[in-house]
């Protein structure tokens, strides 16, 4: 496994398990299976409503807590300062772990930033308390994070974002880099496009990519695997998300190979431009103003 230093010193595997839309009853037994496998992070979030469930996981692997690194985000309904203190709270309580290694702002809900800031003060009190090692954000554009920095006193360490070959955020990735923060790429392997749109509209499988089949072909791994080592050789961190034994064993399965500058540049040129999960600007009442429950 590759390491990530962040800007606070920290390191952090380079890849990790993701459980995002892991059904409870699935998430223990994917996230016991990866740590055998040799997984060391895993990233959950309090919206996933699974964070009890990789809590078991963890003690279930029977590794200590101090050889995985745990990350999870704070959804927006908990958002203010005394609110995110709070949400700290029900998260630890459900992964079963009195300190946290990454603690991310899972929006920048932009029509109530207010909040915004006052959730990240709360992440930035934590983080000066030791009870989290490192802070970040998740979904923030270029100028979501001009607006949180004018206040803030804590460079959030990463900003995890959609990020695959047909949608490679240049832009926000180029922002996060000035400022020092580590982009972490969700959907790494473009599964948020297998996923219809609001509007019915379905994008195309990345893993039926031409261009990434003969690069597969090439080296004698999955396409998905190619897309992982493809975010991993630019720097990232990626969280590849699945449930199932084989493909979380193939995911990690990265690191005996390298694409040349050639197959590098190749993947570049896929970027279509068009994502394909909710667009950060949209405010989501609807989905941002469902409670966390406190169990």
């Amino acid at each position: 496994m590759e390491h990530l230093t962040l800007n606070n010193g920290v390191t952090m595997p380079a890849l990790g398990l993701g459980v995002f839309q892991s059904a409870p009853e699935e998430t223990a037994m994917a996230v016991e299976t990866a740590l055998s496998l040799g997984y060391r992070h895993i990233d959950t979030a309090a919206a996933y409503r699974n964070e009890r469930q990789v809590g078991e996981g963890i003690r279930a692997s029977g590794l200590d807590r101090d050889e995985i690194f745990i990350e999870t985000k704070v959804w927006v309904s908990d958002y203010g300062y005394e609110e995110t203190l709070h949400a700290f709270e029900k998260s630890t309580r459900k992964l079963g772990v009195e300190r946290l290694d990454m603690l991310i702002l899972h929006s920048p809900a932009p029509a109530r930033f207010e909040k915004t800031r006052g959730a990240y003060r709360a992440l930035e009190k934590l983080y000066g308390d030791g009870l989290v090692r490192t802070i970040g954000v998740s979904n923030f554009m270029p100028e979501h994070l001009d607006l949180l920095m004018a206040e803030a006193s804590v460079v959030p360490a990463v900003n995890q974002i959609e990020l695959h070959p047909y949608f490679q955020q240049r832009e926000a990735e180029a922002a996060d880099t000035a400022r020092g923060i580590l982009t972490q790429a969700w959907s790494p392997i473009g599964g948020i496009t297998f996923y219809p749109r609001a509007t019915g509209h379905q994008h195309p499988s990345l893993l039926d990519d031409t261009t990434l089949g003969s690069i597969s072909t090439a080296h004698a791994k999955s396409a998905a695997q190619i897309m992982l080592r493809w975010g991993i050789q630019h720097g990232r961190s990626v969280i590849p998300k699945s449930v199932n034994p084989g493909r979380i064993a193939e995911n990690i399965d990265v690191f005996d190979f390298e694409l040349s500058s050639s197959e590098m540049a190749q993947i570049d040129t896929l970027d279509t431009g068009v994502r394909g999960g909710p667009d950060p600007d949209v405010d989501r009442p609807d989905m941002f103003d469902r409670v966390i429950p406190e169990d």
